[in-house]
């Protein structure tokens, strides 16, 4: 097996000796050295968590293979406080569709199966330095590229099937912004299952190759514009992609715009 072959079941199987000494081999195949290989419980059951340091980097491992992505709305059932909030967006004209299930629709990607390979991915995103459309340039000349959205996601949600990598629910008296400094608390802010600091604050938001999606926030537009609980949440659940804005950020006017936009760079294994 080779270290992109690596599957999540496999990283799952391994006890943390041989976890450890995967983590020793994937960080000398990118130049790096390891920083933490620790055990976390994901989903009921232990979860490897292993962070590499490259170049003052921290890139944590995500292990790929044959996956399920996207979010199934037909088994997805809202809370009635869920549905209260939307027809309270939809009296104040802030949702594009009657129907809950249907909005998410037009905002969620798709049930589907992928084989992904295992990667590094950075721990946390960095804001761009150009237009997206010269970042993966800028990323290779560092040895890095943009992730693609099936791999931001995977690692997003490492194997959760919620809408949000913590869960099916959101506080309702709660914003979803602010790092913590100042009270703010809940899942959100903590590191996710394979340790990335990821869908955290709607005011990032994150890109990935291709042009189709946006990741992890929204800018803080939802928020702004007062459109509701539930659509000011949206865009941290693990399978949104945001279309309306991918189609802006790289479309003529997203030049004017990259100071609000972030990426988080992959170094992809051999």
């Amino acid at each position: 097996m080779t270290l992109a072959e690596l599957t999540l079941a496999q990283w799952r199987s391994f006890d943390l000796a041989a976890a450890r000494r995967l983590a020793r081999e994937a960080a000398a195949d990118v130049g790096g050295r390891v920083r933490l290989v620790e055990t976390v419980e994901h989903l009921g059951a232990p979860l490897h968590r292993a962070l590499v340091e490259r170049d003052g980097r921290e890139f944590a491992l995500i292990p790929g293979g044959r996956v399920r992505l996207g979010f199934d709305l037909e088994a997805w059932q809202p809370t009635p406080e869920q549905v209260a909030d939307y027809a309270e967006c939809l009296a104040e004209d802030f949702a594009w569709s009657p129907d809950i299930k249907a909005h998410l629709a037009d905002e969620l990607s798709p049930p589907r199966t992928v084989e992904l390979a295992a990667v590094l991915m950075a721990v946390e995103a960095e804001e761009l330095t150009g237009p997206p459309a010269d970042m993966p340039g800028v990323l290779a000349a560092r040895g890095l590229r943009m992730p693609d959205p099936d791999e931001w996601e995977h690692a997003c949600g490492a194997g959760a099937t919620t809408l949000f990598r913590w869960g099916d629910a959101y506080p309702l008296d709660a914003a979803p912004y602010g790092g913590g400094d100042g009270g703010a608390t809940g899942p959100r802010l903590e590191r996710n299952a394979l340790g990335l600091r990821i869908a955290y604050d709607v005011y990032t938001a994150e890109l990935s190759s291709g042009g189709r999606a946006v990741h992890g926030g929204d800018g803080g537009e939802a928020v702004c514009g007062g459109y509701g609980r539930l659509r000011e949440w949206l865009p941290l659940a693990t399978a949104n992609i945001n279309p309306a804005m991918a189609e802006f950020v790289h479309g003529p006017d997203g030049e004017d715009v990259i100071d609000s936009f972030s990426v988080r760079p992959v170094l992809s294994l051999r």
